[in-house]
C-alpha cells in the first residue's frame, strides 16, 4: 500500500511493514528505561483491566494461553499466572527473547511493584514473581507460526499497531491473534492510541499504525462476541511517542458455527 500524496508533489510514500524492521536490534535497555523501570499510572490501568479479565476464571482453570508478541514487558504475564497452567510468550526479536529468558531465571527488581499490584488485585497469584514465571515458556518465532485454535486465551499488548504502517497488515495481525484461540476462547489486549511511527531514545524510527477505539472495534467485531473496548487517557509521565492514550479490549472468539 502507498500513500499517493496527491497535494504535496512528493513521490508516493511506501508504508513500512513488520518484515521491514530489524526486530533483532530492538533497543531493550532503552525501551525498559523509558517505560518500565517504575510503574506509571497507565501501567496500573492496564494491570487492573487485565486482572479483572483473569479473575473471571477459576484458579488454574485454563490450560494454555499465548502472549502474542511478548516483547520485554513482563507485567502482562503476571496476572495470567493465577489461572493459566502454561503461558507461551511468543516473541520474534532475538534481543527480547534473550531478555525474557534471563528474566525467567531471575526477574529484575524493578518488576516487583508491578507484581505487588497484581497480587493485591488477585491474591491467588504465587507469593513471588519468580514462582509465577515458572509457568511461562519463551517461544522464539513470529505470529504467522501460531497454529489456529491452539489456546484457551491470548493476550496482546502494544503489538499489532506498533510493528507496521499498513492498515491491512494491522488487520491481518489482529486476525492471527483472534484465531490463535479456540472458538469460544478468550482475548485481552492493549493498544497505543493514535501512535505514529516512533523512536526509542535517539535511535531509529520504528513503524506504527495509528488506531483508536473505533478502529479496534471494526477489526474485532466481525470475529468476536462479548466485545468490550475502552480507552485510557494519555499518561503525561511517559515519553511522548505521539500517542493520545491507550485502547483496552476484552472479547471472546465467536464459537464454531457462528462465523468464527
Amino acid at each position: 500500500m502507498t500513500d499517493p500524496r496527491p497535494d504535496d508533489g512528493l513521490p508516493p510514500r511506501h508504508h513500512r511493514h513488520n518484515a521491514d524492521a530489524d526486530w533483532d536490534q530492538w533497543p531493550v535497555t532503552a525501551y525498559l528505561a523509558e517505560n518500565y523501570r517504575r510503574m506509571h499510572a497507565s501501567d496500573a490501568a492496564v494491570i487492573r483491566h487485565h486482572s479483572g479479565f483473569y479473575r473471571r476464571f477459576p484458579a488454574d482453570g485454563l490450560a494454555r494461553s499465548l502472549e502474542f508478541g511478548a516483547g520485554p514487558n513482563l507485567y502482562p504475564l503476571m496476572p495470567a499466572a493465577a489461572v493459566v497452567r502454561r503461558i507461551d510468550a511468543l516473541e520474534p526479536s532475538a534481543a527480547n527473547v534473550a531478555y525474557l529468558t534471563a528474566q525467567l531465571e531471575r526477574p529484575d527488581g524493578s518488576w516487583d511493584a508491578f507484581y505487588a499490584l497484581c497480587r493485591d488485585l488477585d491474591p491467588r497469584l504465587p507469593p513471588s514473581l519468580g514462582q509465577a514465571l515458572t509457568r511461562v515458556r519463551v517461544l522464539h518465532g513470529d505470529a504467522s507460526a501460531v497454529p489456529a485454535g491452539t489456546y484457551d486465551a491470548a493476550s496482546m499488548n502494544f503489538v499489532a499497531e506498533s510493528v507496521t504502517e499498513d492498515a491491512d497488515e494491522f488487520t491481518e495481525l489482529c486476525g492471527l491473534f483472534i484465531h490463535s484461540v479456540r472458538p469460544g476462547g478468550h482475548l485481552v489486549a492493549a493498544f497505543m492510541e493514535n501512535m505514529p511511527s516512533y523512536h526509542i531514545g535517539a535511535g531509529r524510527a520504528w513503524p506504527a499504525f495509528p488506531v483508536d477505539a473505533a478502529a479496534v472495534r471494526r477489526v474485532f467485531a466481525p470475529h468476536t462476541e462479548a466485545l468490550q473496548v475502552t480507552r485510557v487517557d494519555k499518561d503525561p509521565t511517559l515519553p511522548d511517542y505521539g500517542d493520545t492514550g491507550m485502547v483496552l479490549l476484552q472479547a471472546e472468539r465467536i464459537p464454531a458455527g457462528d462465523g468464527a
